[in-house]
């Protein structure tokens, strides 16, 4: 099973998480693709993704993050065991989010979006400070990101399993040409949509 885990302010809509769900449909495999609107509280949006991701066998489970859903994604696969592939993850989201504490709108619609003070407490709580098992992570990072820092990215997941993207952005504007190396390393057998679909 593939749980998909969204950035700040961001939703099931995003283009990657969109793009993600209709490869896993090609493949037949829609019902084992997962991408939950996650509420804005940290604690709350693990409590979520714990609970799909009990629905699954850990050996057969990766966790897709962008952004902030990479930081959660790291939390889950040092607790959990499970892979981890890490779309422009925050490694800081202590400091880097400080400065959005108050109300704002998600990306994908109007409705309002509050982050509160609370929250960066329950971000330190969740920070992991150096990962275990480097085999179980591949990271992805755009040089061009214009959120985040990419070297902070590369040397948050030593030993990982990296491809660094020349250019591009934060949102990974030509994630459709790496989608299939991410469900590859999900365990994800990508040749048969290429074989041919059913006549």
């Amino acid at each position: 099973m593939i749980l998909y885990l969204h950035g700040f302010r961001s939703s099931p809509q995003s283009f990657k998480a969109r793009y993600l769900g209709e490869r896993m449909q090609v493949l037949g495999l829609a019902h084992d693709y997962v991408c939950p609107q996650l509420p804005a509280s940290p604690a709350a949006a693990i409590q979520l993704a714990l609970g799909f991701a009990a629905a699954c066998p850990v050996e057969q489970l990766t966790v897709v993050g962008s952004s902030l859903g990479g930081f959660y994604a790291t939390w889950l696969a040092e607790h959990l065991g499970c892979r981890a592939v890490l779309l422009n993850p925050a490694v800081k989201p202590p400091r880097d989010l400080e400065s959005y504490v108050g109300v704002t709108t998600h990306y994908h619609s109007v409705e309002p979006f509050e982050f509160k003070r609370d929250y960066i407490d329950e971000l330190k709580a969740l920070t992991i400070e150096k990962i275990t098992v480097p085999q179980r992570y591949f990271l992805i990072a755009a040089t061009g990101d214009e959120v985040l820092d990419w070297r902070d990215m590369v040397a948050h997941y030593p030993g990982a399993q990296q491809t660094v993207i020349e250019g591009s952005d934060h949102g990974i504007a030509e994630f459709a040409d790496y989608a299939d190396a991410v469900l590859a390393f999900c365990g994800i057998d990508v040749l048969p949509a290429l074989a041919g679909a059913p006549h």
